[in-house]
């Protein structure tokens, strides 16, 4: 029986077996929370077994070269972070601001520019230019500090190496090499706020000192008068400046000319020194630098950076003819075709250029040292440099050749050793009759076809190489789908048992009671399957990865086929089903959803996707609010113009301009949100509609909260301009104004916690307590994004609360009222309904609209490091990104607060929500699966790997999200639906 109490209907006591059926529902849900946490993890690490995997491997012989070196030492400067067109360019004066290295290129070297690739990190740059291959991208994540596997360098091979330079460059390649003479200055010395050159002065100085010491000390001059000896300059300061103060600076501008004085005294003070001319040159840099000051992408920006190569060995320049003029317009690596003609206001024209892959630099060294190459050396080396004669520029390129063929028989050693049925690379089955051929060539001095033959084995050898490096694709990728559609079945599956009146229907025309069981022969079938799979693989030495991805796919398998009763329930009821209605519907609603997702997932390259939905939202939605409310009210209208404010932000560049008077601007926009909200809540007295979202009995625990808030806001406001002109000015940050930012957005943050727990009012106290730290780590138009997507998201709210008033509460679908004892809900709230599907998927275009709204975060070049200059400016690799992550986190938050306070508005289970979240997240998810490239321009294959990346990380983003916006949400409190009906309306 009910009672009826004061405020309606008194929910009778829950029994002891609902109680128990509660806590195992908690249970079997944070099981399925971690595996399908463990599965995504999992599962985002196949693309790096299936695409990127290691390209090294170990076990092979160095192949000496057979021709004398023509140079006796070789120098390297590393320009970090150096642009190509800011250093071939004149500046506005019609300078170059390289005299010296021009100087090089027109009377005695050779140029060109050096194409780096995705992710154009300056560890992945110096490990192609050093050791001479491509790390696959996860290695960034792996550490600066160490090499995450060891690989051979042209460091290893030389007698001895003298390096100086960044912390985090310099003992990678040197820290553990014994025959090696470096130093390296503090993570002190690199503040953003000031100019970094002194940096790269500060190597130069360092190599000066010890040159000028070896002439005093006997022991360090013998070591210089080694050959075969490699100094490496590490010159951090373009880096460090491009990030702080953009690549158009004149501090960066002047740092090109620093590098270039640099290189003139290394030049100078070596020459004087040795007086031998047997020292070679080489000037690059490891990535370029985009407008804004990032890297990582494969933007030409990033990856274009310049190559000056002269002395000992080094061809002279030769003037540009038709064959060879532009000669990067027709540079082609294995995976990017670069349409880079030289620009008429380099002035080089007339030279003829050579470009190059980063990774050709590491054989270009050795063959300059008469160094072996790296064993896990894929460059290919640019003849057009070495000044050799026709003999030795064979025995050069077969020595290259080699070596990449020592790695193709290593690698497919390996995995003929670890497969049952092995299938070897045909094109190269016969390759000891070409070697033998080539042998035969040079020996009668047939050098023209023995240097043809010694390519094209080369370049078998890379696609030997490839080959092996894709060969489980195939069966890797069928796991990996599997396992997903697996997934995604089972949280269907739960849904449907645990949160809908679906069993109910269907298991009463079985007349039975639907319990949970697990099939024994099921079970036990599928550990057999897992058994005999798992013997295959340790019997192949496959990693253990490999046990992991089949694991999870045969076990969600195996738990979706021992639901098999209910699956053939299902498949009954919809045989017998006579009315077409409910089909028609399920099919119609299932298709919108993936044309939404769909387009979800092109908005990743097309923000603009975004623009239009919203534009067309802002309509369609108004007309349906203007149709269904029964009066005359400003709703649509409102609902219509902030669709249409929040659709100009994606229109706008992804790279945010500066604008500090604009982000202290928006403070005052968020007051006015807020006060607009305030507003609401203190004249709803006559107007009922309102009645679900405020409650005029929840009072703050301060009264004057709203006011507090509104002066943090204003605080923030004004020290954002504060601290950023102070900064330009005298280059630091005031420790007054570090500590009130700090101070403003800690404490802002926790003043919602105070506020009345009726939804509209906690709801506006999140939004102006997450403002101050927004608006204190914003530099432009994002700061106004914030206000708009408060409001989007307030008319998302008035738009749910006018289909609660439009549609009388179902009784029959309450948890209470449910003759099944099955379906476990919590206290006031109802069976999800087919038409609860559009909570989950407008929650994912406002997550996603969260990302793409203020840039385009699928890239890495995204994330503005100038952002957090109002915390901290000395550099701090982890607060600085862990600054960086939180602002992002900002509207997510937002996003979620709202999505919670929604399932509390319509009494839908929050948890059933979260699980439809994921599933339609996935749909995304296993579409970018197969979106990800390995072939193609690095930057498509870059970005598709942050776009998998990205929707595969959602189910821990909005997890995690969920853990903390519940420690604002959990309090909110809306009237019960039976309080207020259409009727009394």
């Amino acid at each position: 029986m009910e009672e009826r109490g004061i405020l309606g209907v008194k929910p009778r006591k829950q029994s002891a077996a609902r109680i128990r059926a509660r806590r195992w529902l908690k249970r079997r849900e944070i099981w399925l929370v971690a595996l399908g946490i463990a599965l995504h993890a999992v599962y985002m690490l196949s693309i790096f077994d299936i695409y990127f995997k290691s390209p090294i491997v170990h076990g092979m012989d160095s192949v000496s070269p057979r021709f004398t070196p023509p140079a006796k030492r070789l120098v390297l400067l590393v320009a970090d972070g150096l642009r190509a067109d800011k250093f071939f360019e004149p500046d506005s004066d019609g300078n170059y601001r390289a005299p010296f290295l021009r100087s090089v290129i027109k009377g005695r070297g050779r140029w060109g520019v050096s194409h780096a690739r995705p992710p154009t990190e300056s560890r992945p740059g110096h490990v192609a230019i050093i050791a001479g291959f491509y790390e696959d991208p996860s290695a960034v994540t792996k550490g600066w500090k160490a090499n995450p596997v060891e690989f051979d360098s042209v460091f290893n091979k030389s007698r001895h190496t003298f390096s100086y330079g960044s912390p985090d460059i310099v003992p990678i390649f040197c820290k553990a090499l014994p025959h090696s003479t470096w130093n390296s200055y503090p993570h002190e010395f690199e503040d953003f706020a000031t100019d970094a050159s002194f940096l790269d002065e500060w190597s130069f100085d360092q190599f000066k000192s010890i040159v000028n010491r070896s002439k005093e000390d006997h022991k360090l001059k013998e070591l210089f008068q080694q050959d075969q000896n490699v100094i490496f300059l590490h010159l951090l300061g373009c880096d460090s400046n491009g990030h702080a103060h953009r690549p158009y600076s004149s501090i960066y501008l002047n740092n090109v000319k620093v590098v270039d004085r640099i290189a003139e005294g290394v030049y100078n003070l070596l020459e004087n020194y040795f007086k031998d001319n047997q020292t070679a040159y080489i000037f690059t840099a490891d990535h370029g630098m985009s407008d804004k000051g990032s890297h990582g992408d494969g933007h030409w920006s990033n990856t274009d950076t310049p190559l000056v190569v002269w002395g000992a060995g080094v061809k002279t320049p030769k003037p540009a003819s038709d064959n060879n003029q532009n000669h990067g317009e027709r540079f082609v690596d294995e995976h990017d075709m670069h349409d880079t003609p030289t620009p008429d206001d380099w002035g080089l024209n007339n030279i003829e250029r050579v470009d190059v892959n980063q990774a050709d630099i590491a054989p270009l060294m050795s063959t300059l040292l008469g160094l072996p190459c790296p064993v896990n050396s894929v460059g290919s080396l640019p003849l057009d440099y070495i000044d050799l004669n026709k003999g030795d520029e064979v025995e050069a390129v077969l020595a290259n050749a080699k070596q990449i063929l020592h790695q193709f028989l290593r690698k497919s050693q390996l995995k003929q050793a670890s497969s049952f049925r092995f299938k070897p690379f045909e094109p190269l089955a016969q390759y000891t009759s070409i070697l033998d051929e080539i042998e035969s060539l040079i020996s009668i001095g047939d050098y023209e076809h023995a240097m043809k033959l010694s390519q094209n084995i080369r370049s078998l050898g890379l696609d030997g190489l490839h080959y092996f490096q894709t060969y489980d694709w195939f069966m890797l990728m069928t796991v990996i789908v599997l396992g997903y559609f697996g997934w995604m079945l089972c949280l269907i599956l739960h849904v449907l048992q645990s949160y809908t009146s679906f069993p109910e229907k269907i298991l009463k025309k079985e007349e039975a009671v639907f319990t949970r069981d697990y099939p024994s022969k099921v079970y036990l079938c599928g550990s057999l399957i897992m058994a005999s799979i798992f013997i295959v693989l340790y019997l192949e030495h496959s990693p253990p990865l490999y046990h992991a991805y089949f694991a999870m796919t045969i076990f969600l398998w195996t738990n979706i086929f021992s639901e098999y009763r209910f699956l053939r329930a299902i498949w009954k009821h919809f045989l017998q089903t006579k009315e077409s209605r409910h089909v028609i519907e399920l099919s119609a609603t299932c298709i919108a959803s993936i044309i939404i997702l769909e387009l979800l997932v092109r908005s990743f390259t097309e923000r603009i996707m975004y623009t239009w939905c919203f534009l067309i939202v802002g309509v369609i939605s108004s007309l349906f609010l203007y149709k269904s409310i029964p009066w005359k009210s400003a709703i649509p209208i409102f609902l219509w113009l902030t669709c249409w404010f929040l659709s100009v932000f994606t229109l706008m560049p992804a790279e945010i301009p500066d604008n500090t008077v604009l982000v202290s601007i928006s403070g005052l926009i968020i007051v006015v949100i807020g006060g607009f909200s305030r507003y609401i809540e203190k004249h709803t007295k006559d107007n009922k509609y309102w009645l679900y979202l405020v409650n005029r009995y929840s009072k703050p625990t301060f009264p004057f909260l709203f006011h507090i808030q509104a002066l943090l806001v204003g605080l923030s406001s004004v020290l954002v301009y504060l601290s950023t002109s102070h900064r330009t000015e005298k280059r630091e940050l005031l420790a007054l104004h570090q500590v009130m930012n700090w101070s403003i957005a800690g404490i802002s943050m926790v003043l919602p916690l105070f506020s009345a727990t009726d939804l509209l009012s906690r709801l506006t106290s999140i939004f102006l307590g997450f403002a101050p730290p927004f608006l204190l780590l914003s530099i432009g138009y994002e700061a106004v994004f914030y206000g708009a997507l408060g409001l989007a998201l307030f008319g998302w709210i008035s738009f749910e609360n006018a289909l609660l008033y439009v549609n009388k509460p179902n009784k029959s679908l309450t948890s209470f009222d449910s003759e099944n004892g099955n379906i476990i809900l919590e206290e006031g709230d109802r069976c999800l309904q087919l038409s609860d599907i559009r909570i989950p998927v407008v929650f994912l275009v406002f997550f996603n609209i969260a990302f793409f709204g203020t840039g385009n975060f699928a890239s890495i070049a995204s994330f503005e490091i100038s952002s957090v200059y109002r915390f901290i400016t000395i550099f701090s690799p982890f607060l600085m990104a862990a600054l960086l992550i939180f602002k992002l986190f900002i509207p997510f938050m937002l996003v979620i607060c709202a999505f919670s306070a929604i399932t509390k508005l319509v009494k839908v289970p929050r948890s059933g929500c979260y699980f439809l979240v994921i599933l339609c997240s996935d749909v995304m998810t296993i579409h970018f699966f197969f979106l990800v490239k390995n072939t193609g321009s690095w930057m498509e294959i870059g970005n598709s790997i942050s776009h998998f990346g990205i929707v595969s990380a959602q189910v821990v983003f909005v997890l995690l999200l969920f853990a903390l916006t519940n420690i604002y949400t959990k309090d909110i409190q809306t009237r019960p639906t039976n309080q207020v009906s259409q009727k009394t309306m």
